[in-house]
């Protein structure tokens, strides 16, 4: 039998794919971009018809849109969302009482479906249309989908013919031979995560920091959101040339950066001349120039992400942000207290892996301040973590740290040295408060620079 063959005899609609669904199952969703669409919606229309269907545990990752299932009657008690990685949307629904976070250090991902979840009952995932070898090519989110696959009783995937088909390495699709369905979903868009917009004066101030320290040939790691985004447009507005990527996330700001002739990735030790990332969200811009790029190559995050990968590339500069950092040099990005914010993604495997590099920096990035709700503004620089605060790069790890008052470099200095250093790019109203907190702390010699 023929690959057309078998797809047209496992194709059926969304409402008969999601009766194999029963009271109790885990459900896997994916990751971000592929997250299902007809198919959540077809379980929704089903628990809202039938409340006895109930207590489903589903995982997925960077909601860039409310699934369908969160808006049946009684949701909180009938259903739990497992996150790898919180959006705003699964930040809400963690304060509903149905989302929680799923702890992981994102490099370890696959290996954690493999070797400790083991077993799922459902996988369900949008995914290119099939080749003419009978592949569906998981779109730009390699990630951990194959692993995901891997482990699944049934697996059920939706056609988007408007998902970008992302080029690569390996593990980036699964075969019709191990479908068990398919459905033609009604070919959304993929879902958009905006490019950051206009970067800040803050943002711009960081990002005029950063940019000397990268060297030509470089290789870039850009984490998500506006200081990341402002020092991309500042490398493609710079004289900075023959640059390479390997990144967990590919953002905007790589498109800027390729589009102005920056990107090239021949001193590239490993993958040369590819752009490598694990998986990709931002604007249609984005999407356009991915799908069916050579140049760009996806692959699995335990590939991308891996201490042993980040290392073999000379010159590695990875750029994340932070929520707030202690004056030990502890860095929190997770949460604010014990309010949940987003996760560990591959932070700490990035800090790791570029200072392992040879000629590689880290770079843990923040505002000096944050204004609440209330307008009261408080220092990103404490004097200790907020309590119940996750430290997601010990105190060990961190090598450089910014803000916009200033960078410095934690490597190989002792609790006085690094108090000091920090609380030089503290901003200025709050710099007497935490010396007088260092001093209680034992952290501040009287011959410290105030």
């Amino acid at each position: 039998m023929g690959y057309t063959e078998t797809y047209q005899q496992k194709l059926t609609t969304p409402a008969e794919a999601v009766k194999v669904i029963k009271s109790g199952d885990w459900v896997d969703y994916g990751w971000c971009v592929n997250h299902p669409v007809a198919l959540d919606q077809a379980l929704a229309d089903r628990m809202t018809a039938d409340p006895g269907l109930t207590d489903i545990n589903f995982r997925g990752g960077i909601c860039l849109w409310w699934p369908a299932i969160t808006q049946i009657p009684d949701v909180a008690e009938r259903i739990t969302w497992n996150s790898w990685h919180s959006s705003g949307i699964e930040r809400k629904m963690c304060g509903m009482g149905y989302g929680f976070y799923s702890v992981l250090r994102y490099s370890e991902l696959p290996r954690y479906y493999r070797d400790h979840i083991r077993h799922l009952n459902v996988a369900m995932i949008q995914v290119c249309p099939m080749d003419e070898h009978g592949w569906f090519n998981f779109g730009i989110s390699a990630s951990h989908l194959r692993a995901v696959c891997d482990c699944a009783d049934v697996i059920i995937v939706e056609v988007n013919k408007n998902l970008p088909m992302a080029l690569g390495g390996f593990e980036v699709g699964v075969h019709v031979d191990e479908v068990d369905m398919i459905v033609e979903g009604d070919n959304p868009l993929p879902g958009q995560l905006g490019g950051g917009g206009e970067p800040s004066e803050v943002d711009l101030a960081v990002a005029n920091l950063i940019v000397p320290e990268i060297p030509n040939g470089a290789t870039l790691q850009l984490g998500i959101g506006g200081m990341p985004n402002a020092v991309g447009s500042l490398i493609a507005q710079s004289d900075l040339k023959d640059l390479g990527v390997h990144t967990e996330m590919y953002v905007d700001a790589f498109v800027d950066i390729s589009k102005a002739g920056k990107i090239n990735g021949k001193y590239k030790n490993i993958d040369k001349g590819r752009q490598t990332y694990a998986f990709a969200a931002g604007t249609q811009k984005l999407y356009d120039f991915v799908n069916n790029n050579p140049e760009i190559m996806a692959a699995p995050v335990d590939y991308v992400n891996d201490v042993r990968t980040v290392s073999q590339l000379d010159n590695f500069i990875s750029i994340n942000n932070t929520i707030e950092i202690d004056l030990f040099g502890q860095v929190a990005s997770e949460s604010a207290g014990t309010r949940h914010i987003s996760g560990a993604g591959g932070q700490l495997d990035f800090v790791l892996g570029a200072y392992l590099s040879k000629g590689g920096k880290s770079f843990i990035c923040c505002s000096s301040t944050v204004k609440a709700k209330d307008g009261t503004v408080s220092s990103r620089i404490r004097p200790t973590i907020a309590t119940g605060g996750i430290v997601t790069a010990t105190r060990a790890n961190t090598m450089y740290v910014v803000t916009e008052y200033g960078l410095v470099d934690l490597k190989g200095t002792s609790t006085w040295q690094r108090a000091e250093k920090l609380i030089s790019i503290a901003h200025p109203d709050f710099r007497d408060e935490l010396i007088g907190e260092a001093e209680k702390m034992g952290i501040w010699k009287r011959s410290n620079k105030r």
